[in-house]
């Protein structure tokens, strides 16, 4: 038995951002910690994922509705952004570097606050000068930064993740796996939290 979760998420999913406020607090619960890992939408398109949002009306009307509806169930304050979806590489690739060069809580600090650029302060997480001056906010170095997220050994390292990921059956945002076990959706988390749960009573 692994002592930690996977937690894959993609900046542009709003449920990926919900997932993101409650796992580290679930994982601590049952003794486990968290392994994150950003993944950008626009090269990790599964053919399972489904009829996208553009492609139908309908579809992004009611998950328009269920992004709102969930957040206030949850007390999770959201607010659906100006531009959305939107291309998150630049963001994926930020949060890479700052794990490699600064250490898992760290990049994980750094996820959070685009998380909440995006998805609280209707920030343009797509724009490369918004994700440095997120990085500033929680003491990274804007220059440094700038290089880390746009040059080829990060580029490559989100490449190898995307097929790693795809490798282990990863195919959406957000995607847990519990022991090799699978949870697709933040609406899975109950389910997470009885597996996890009955794990930890073995």
């Amino acid at each position: 038995m692994s002592s930690h979760l996977d937690f894959y998420f993609d900046f542009s999913s709003p449920y990926g951002y919900f997932a993101s406020t409650r796992i580290n607090e679930l994982a601590q619960k049952y003794g486990r910690r968290v392994d994150w890992h950003p993944f950008a939408g626009d090269t990790f398109k599964p053919s399972t994922s489904g009829t996208s949002l553009v492609q139908n009306p309908a579809k992004r009307a009611y998950t328009q509705r269920d992004y709102v509806r969930s957040a206030a169930f949850h007390q999770i304050d959201f607010t659906i952004p100006s531009v959305f979806p939107l291309d998150t590489r630049i963001a994926t690739r930020a949060v890479m570097w700052t794990e490699s060069k600064f250490g898992e809580d760290k990049g994980i600090a750094l996820a959070q606050a685009i998380f909440a650029a995006y998805y609280v302060q209707d920030k343009n997480i797509g724009d490369p000068l918004v994700i440095t001056e997120v990085g500033v906010s929680i003491g990274l170095n804007a220059d440094e930064l700038t290089e880390g997220m746009n040059n080829s050994f990060t580029k490559e390292q989100v490449r190898a993740e995307v097929d790693l990921a795809t490798a282990k059956g990863v195919f959406g945002s957000p995607f847990v796996l519990l022991d090799g076990e699978p949870f697709w959706g933040f609406d899975r988390f109950d389910q997470l939290e009885a597996a996890l749960q009955a794990k930890s009573a073995v």
